[in-house]
């Protein structure tokens, strides 16, 4: 039996409110869950059962989930309306596994280079993420049509171009986990070391 635990990305896309705050920010906040085991493969079974959900009935070894924000500030002067400022809020959650129970030299050892891999590769889904708010944020900004006085137009086009970006990148999330969680892939491999399998080597990505 093969067993497979996944890494994965949730995100939610909200909507904007027309008022303004000072800057674009990133706000993290992590959270663990505890395993025990008193081998990699115990520890291995321990995600399988105790990770974050994904899906109906996948655990996951770690979890990167984020919300978006964005609050725009638009003016009407002289019949046209112009986007003058967007700030956005990224609210990043990541979600990984602890060690909480006593474990031999040789089993702390591949466990950090286990967690460090996990971790590598949910701060990249972080960046993936960081990197969309820049986008998003010099995409709109300036944004300017004749309107009417309610902007509609002006806002209609930031939503479709904030939707746009958001959809580029959520197949870039998506891209990447592919390839690590390909057959072979470095998330395997990062299973397989942890549990002291010979051709576990952790690749470096």
């Amino acid at each position: 039996m093969r067993l497979v635990v996944l890494t994965c990305l949730a995100a939610t896309l909200c909507g904007f409110a027309p008022a303004a705050s000072a800057g674009t920010k990133v706000l993290v906040k992590t959270r663990t869950y505890d395993i025990s085991g008193a081998t990699g493969a115990g520890l291995v079974v321990a995600m399988d059962r105790k990770g974050p959900k994904h899906g109906l009935t996948t655990h996951a070894i770690a979890l990167t989930a984020y919300t978006v924000d964005w609050d725009i500030d638009v003016g009407r002067d002289g019949g046209v309306c112009r986007l003058r400022q967007a700030d956005g809020t990224l609210d990043l959650t990541y979600t990984f596994p602890r060690m909480a129970s006593a474990a031999t030299p040789a089993l702390k050892t591949r466990w950090k280079r286990f967690f460090a891999g996990v971790r590598a590769h949910e701060h990249t889904h972080g960046r993936i993420a960081t990197t969309m708010m820049r986008v998003t944020e010099k995409s709109i900004t300036g944004l300017e049509f004749a309107d009417n006085w309610f902007c509609t137009r002006t806002h209609r086009e930031a939503r479709r171009r904030i939707k746009a970006i958001y959809a580029e990148y959520e197949a870039k999330q998506n891209a990447f986990d592919a390839r690590e969680h390909r057959d072979g892939g470095h998330v395997e491999h990062l299973v397989d070391a942890l549990m002291g399998k010979p051709d576990g080597a952790i690749q470096n990505h």
